[in-house]
C-alpha cells in the first residue's frame, strides 16, 4: 500500500444488519410478553378483591358504645379495723396523766435522756452533729390532733430508719393565754415513748424554744 493512503473503513454486510434485526425484533416481543404478563396480574388483583368483598358483605365502622373498656386496676384494700386498732394503741399509749419532771435532765432547756445514753449524746445532739432527717409540725393543734399526729409521726419515722427528727410545738404566742400548751404535753408522750431515746430544745435556727430536736433508737435488725 502506497505511503499515505487511508485505511478502508469496516462496512457492515448483510448477515449483519440481519442480525441486528432479529435482536430488534426479539427485544420488542420481550417487552409485548412483560406488558402483557402486567395486565394479567393486575386483572387477577382486582378480581380477588372483588371476590373477598362480595364474600364479607358490606362494611360499616363500629360505634364507640360497642367498644369494652379494660376494666380499671381497684386500689388495694383498706383494712379499717386495722387503723382503728393502731389508732387505739397509739392513743393509749400517751397519757397526759404521765409525770415527766422527774425524768428530765434540770438545765435550761429540761432535754431528756434514757439511762445508759451519755451526755456526750446530748452535746452532740444539741450542737447539730445530728441532721434531722424528718419534722412535723404540731404547732395550731388541738391536744388529742397533736397526741395523734406525733405518735403517727415517730411510728412512721421508725419504720423508715429515721434517727433524728424535728418537732414543732410552737411557743404559745398564738394561744389564748400565751402559753405553750403543748410544750410541757409533747414532752411527756415523747418520754413515753420507748423509741425516744433523747431530745433537746432546737437551736434558734431551727425554732429555738418553739421546737425540739429527738434522737430515736435505730430498728432492730
Amino acid at each position: 500500500m502506497p505511503h499515505g493512503a487511508k485505511t478502508p473503513s469496516k462496512r457492515f454486510g448483510l448477515h449483519d444488519l440481519a442480525n441486528l434485526r432479529d435482536d430488534l425484533k426479539a427485544d420488542a416481543e420481550r417487552r409485548e410478553a412483560e406488558r402483557i404478563a402486567a395486565e394479567a396480574a393486575a386483572r387477577r388483583a382486582e378480581e380477588e378483591a372483588n371476590v373477598f368483598r362480595a364474600s364479607i358483605g358490606q362494611v360499616s365502622t363500629l360505634r364507640d358504645r360497642n367498644r369494652v373498656s379494660p376494666p380499671q386496676k381497684l386500689p388495694a384494700p383498706v383494712a379499717v379495723q386495722t387503723q382503728r386498732n393502731d389508732k387505739a394503741v397509739l392513743e393509749a399509749s400517751l397519757s397526759d396523766e404521765f409525770d415527766v419532771e422527774n425524768l428530765l435532765d434540770i438545765d435550761e432547756t429540761m432535754s431528756f435522756r434514757r439511762p445508759g445514753i451519755g451526755l456526750d449524746v446530748i452535746k452532740k445532739l444539741r450542737r447539730g452533729e445530728w441532721v434531722p432527717q424528718d419534722k412535723v409540725d404540731l404547732h395550731g393543734l388541738r391536744s388529742d390532733e397533736a397526741r395523734e399526729a406525733l405518735a403517727e409521726f415517730l411510728r412512721r419515722s421508725v419504720r423508715n430508719g429515721v434517727r433524728c427528727v424535728r418537732v414543732i410545738h410552737g411557743k404559745g404566742i398564738g394561744s389564748p393565754d400565751k402559753l405553750p400548751v403543748l410544750k410541757g404535753k409533747v414532752r411527756s408522750w415523747l418520754v413515753q415513748k420507748e423509741e425516744v431515746i433523747a431530745f433537746v430544745q432546737a437551736r434558734e435556727s431551727l425554732g429555738g424554744a418553739g421546737a425540739l430536736m429527738i434522737l430515736l433508737r435505730q430498728p432492730r435488725a
